[in-house]
Formats: structure tokens, C-alpha cells, sequence
């Protein structure tokens, strides 16, 4: 990618905190990635490596050790904290609970880089907000309290306050936490789609492995012995993930693009038939610690038959 392209960068940095209390010092260093424009760009690692203080790093509410940030081209050491807030938006882990404030509320506090010092909203300002408002599907509950909204609701507020913020860049802190299941492909496909429609570079962090290897075109994979970005594919083919846990019982199978705990072998079994059948008959026995295979020289072979069970999504 050609360093125009790169919306966001960093070059060699460390991050970490300062001072003498006991948490001081560098938490991870030598990281240098980038995210280029209308990219949705996934940061994985495991707990305790430094996922959202680099994120915090990224949008100056932590200063790297060394090493520069870059956005735009433009070291953010350079950019004031005004500048900072017109070029990225920010959505932290942290839940917001506030008694007699409504939803139209909140994501109008995403329009203060360009207030006046009275925090008056012109007509322009509220149709970002409305806009912000449409864009993660949630008109219909702009008058309804933050403390009322489910987890799912409160997150897609969070995000439109984001998106009235008028930002290129918006990086966000496991924003799938907490959420259920349907919840955490909703959110994460909405950002998919902010990226591409609304031509915005998406940098989050997540657990949600297959979430991240579906929807996102790069992922910044920070491990013990380095990071890693590329498209999930390349990470999956350059065999990447089945770094993180090389010295657990979990296995990354390349072919499925998933975890998976390796279990003693208690034989080998072959398996043919009806490729659903066949899949999840493979997976129930592989769970039990069985090899399976498809050809004959197993000693014992099961043949499948059809269940007649329509496939969703075909």
C-alpha cells in the first residue's frame, strides 16, 4: 500500500505507561501497521497484550513510549486535541449509564469538536445527528432513555455518537462485548458497511476470531512474538494464527478457520455422504477424539444418507 493510501499508520512504536507506578513501563513494542481508506481492520491478540492501550495510543488518550503515530500522513504528536476530534472518533469499552438522558442526546454530544464554547447546535450540527442516528438504524429509538436500551441499542448510540463526530477514522474498544450472538454480527456488519458506503476507515478490537475473519479486509494479529497484519486469509494461509496458541491444547485448523481442542486419537473412522451430513457427523466424532477420513482402508467406514433438511443460505 502506498503511504498516500494509508489513513492511518504507525512506524516502530511502543506503547505502554509512564511514571513509577507498578504498571509502568513497555508493554509491547516494534509495532508498526497501518489501515488504509474504507478499511475494517480487526485487532486480535490474547487478554493482557496491550490490545487497547495501542488503541488508546491511536487516539492520543495515550502517548507511545517511541516511535511515531501517524494520520493523514501528519505525526499526531503535531495535531491538537481539537484536530484530533475532527479526525477520529473514539468508542471505549466503558458502558454508559445516565439517568434523563435520551439517545438524541448522547449522539448530539458526538457534534462538540465544532461547537462554540456554548455547546450550541446549529440545524447543520442536528443533521449529522439525525443522520448518525439513521445510519445505525435506530430513528425509532432517538427519544428513548440510554437506560433503557438493551446492550445491542446502547452500543449502535455509542456508535452513531461516533458518526455525528464527522470522523474518517473511528476505532473502537471490543465493541462486541457483552453482546449476544445475533448482536455481535449485527454490530460488527454495521461496521463493515459504514466502511464501505460511508468510505470510513474502522479499526476495532475483538475475541470474535470468526466475527473478524468474515467481515474484516485486514487483521492486526498481536501476539508474544510480534504482530501480524494482512487480509485474514493471508494470516490463515501463512499459518499466523496457529501461532497464538502453540503452547496450549488448542489447534487452528486452516481448512475451517477455527479453533479447535486437540483431543487424544482414539482411532481413525471414514466417513461419506451428504456433504451437510457428512460435516457435522465429522464434527460430532472428531469432538469424541476420532480421525476421520474417507477412503475405504479405515477399519470402520459409515456411509450417510440424506436427512432431507433444507440448507439455510443456499
Amino acid at each position: 500500500m502506498d503511504d498516500r493510501d494509508q489513513i492511518l499508520r504507525t512506524e516502530n512504536i511502543s506503547i505502554g505507561f509512564r511514571g513509577k507506578r507498578e504498571s509502568a513501563g513497555v508493554i509491547y513494542d516494534n509495532i508498526s501497521v497501518s489501515a488504509g481508506k474504507s478499511e475494517l481492520v480487526a485487532l486480535f491478540g490474547p487478554n493482557g497484550i496491550g490490545k487497547s492501550t495501542l488503541l488508546r495510543s491511536l487516539v492520543k488518550l495515550l502517548s507511545p513510549l517511541s516511535g511515531d503515530i501517524f494520520l493523514f500522513n501528519k505525526n499526531i504528536k503535531t495535531l491538537s486535541g481539537n484536530e484530533m476530534a475532527r479526525k477520529v472518533g473514539f468508542v471505549s469499552t466503558e458502558t454508559v449509564y445516565v439517568n434523563n438522558l435520551k439517545v438524541i442526546d448522547l449522539v448530539s454530544l458526538g457534534r462538540y469538536p465544532y461547537t462554540n464554547w456554548m455547546g450550541r447546535l446549529l440545524p447543520t450540527d442536528m443533521e449529522k445527528v439525525e443522520d448518525a442516528i439513521n445510519m445505525v438504524g435506530i430513528p425509532a429509538l432517538k427519544n428513548k432513555y440510554i437506560n433503557q436500551l438493551s446492550d445491542g441499542e446502547r452500543q449502535r448510540t455509542m456508535i452513531a455518537r461516533t458518526l455525528a463526530q464527522d470522523t474518517e477514522i473511528i476505532v473502537l474498544d471490543e465493541p462486541t462485548a457483552f453482546l449476544d450472538l445475533p448482536n455481535k454480527y449485527e454490530v460488527i456488519h454495521l461496521l463493515h458497511t459504514l466502511a464501505v458506503e460511508r468510505k470510513r476507515t474502522i479499526v476495532f478490537s475483538t475475541h470474535d476470531l470468526n466475527i473478524a475473519i468474515q467481515e474484516a479486509d485486514k487483521i492486526w494479529l498481536m501476539l508474544p512474538g510480534g504482530i501480524y497484519q494482512g487480509s485474514p486469509e493471508d494470516l490463515i494461509l501463512e499459518g499466523s494464527f496457529s501461532k497464538m496458541f502453540e503452547k496450549t491444547k488448542l489447534l487452528f485448523s486452516t481448512g475451517k478457520g477455527e479453533f479447535r481442542i486437540q483431543r487424544k486419537p482414539r482411532g481413525c473412522i471414514g466417513l461419506r455422504g451428504p456433504k451437510t451430513e457428512v460435516r457435522w457427523t465429522r464434527n460430532a466424532l472428531e469432538r469424541m477424539g476420532y480421525g476421520v477420513g474417507d477412503h475405504n482402508e479405515q477399519e470402520i467406514m459409515i456411509t450417510l444418507k440424506t436427512t432431507g433438511v433444507k440448507e439455510h443460505g443456499k
